[in-house]
């Protein structure tokens, strides 16, 4: 099954399936060893991590596929793409669903703010208006190659309009043509409920830890009739707070001996990097 079709299928179940976030191949290692079902690639996390910025619109279409070809080279997981507003208008849009399907995203998540866009979960957003979203999503859904490539539309109008102009603006994107939509920052659990029960598409919730939106679980998720549920940047938050606590130590007491159970072990890091593989193609076509 294409990774496209193998995305539309989890979608299309509506059970909640976790998509833990990923800024780099090795995240995507671990999100894949530990047995998820897809991965969601990050673009906060690549602001974060790639260019020691926040989540405020400042990465390029360029470094978002690059990543995302990293990954997908990686893994053997669905990637859903974090492609922001699409970087332009709807022509834009086109060249940007052809860059990340051929970078080897599964699908792609766009979004209706004004560019330069900003998280989610920060004050100050604003987005454009109906009619021009409509026609992102129109363009990104003639430009695709596989008509199995999910496009997924993001409202961020609950935080500027309320959850009933927000609601009204996932239902004119589900009539453009997206295969699913995105809510964003929903403020409590009924609300929640109903963007996924009001909805005709596969919804996407997404949970940030110390975001605005609370965290009922996957099975409550799951019986609210939400598709996927995103943990964009959990990975990052956890690899920050360990690389505080051990570089801390490390500068207090000069060595790693009192952070050791920090630390994955030489081998865990090795296996995270598929090393076994790499060492058997060395041998394989050794001379």
């Amino acid at each position: 099954m294409s990774m496209p079709r193998r995305l539309k299928s989890l979608l299309s179940a509506r059970r909640a399936v976790t998509l833990p976030g990923a800024a780099n191949a090795m995240f995507a290692r671990v999100i894949e060893e530990q047995g998820f079902e897809a991965c969601y690639v990050t673009g906060a996390g690549i602001a974060n991590m790639h260019l020691g910025a926040p989540d405020i619109g400042l990465t390029t279409l360029t470094e978002i596929a690059t990543t995302a070809a990293m990954i997908a080279d990686a893994v053997d997981l669905p990637l859903l793409v974090d492609a922001d507003t699409g970087f332009g208008n709807a022509v834009n849009m086109t060249r940007t669903v052809r860059v990340l399907e051929r970078a080897g995203a599964a699908g792609i998540q766009i979004e209706d703010q004004v560019f330069p866009k900003k998280c989610g979960h920060f004050t100050g957003k604003d987005v454009i208006p109906l009619p021009e979203m409509l026609a992102k999503i129109k363009a990104a859904v003639d430009a695709r190659r596989d008509q199995d490539f999910q496009i997924v539309a993001r409202t961020d109008a609950r935080a500027i309009d309320g959850i009933d102009a927000a609601i009204d603006r996932a239902h004119a994107f589900a009539e453009a043509g997206a295969d699913a939509t995105f809510v964003e920052a929903p403020t409590d659990f009924d609300e929640m409920a109903r963007i996924a029960r009001e909805l005709p598409v596969p919804q996407i919730a997404n949970i940030v830890f110390g975001g605005k939106t609370p965290d009922p679980g996957r099975d409550r998720l799951a019986e609210m009739g939400f598709a996927g549920v995103l943990y964009a940047n959990a990975i990052l938050q956890a690899a920050l707070r360990a690389s505080y606590e051990v570089l801390s130590s490390l500068k207090a007491h000069g060595s790693l001996d009192h952070v050791a159970e920090r630390l994955a072990s030489f081998e865990e890091r090795q296996r995270a990097v598929a090393k076994p593989h790499w060492d058997a193609l060395e041998a394989k076509y050794k001379v």
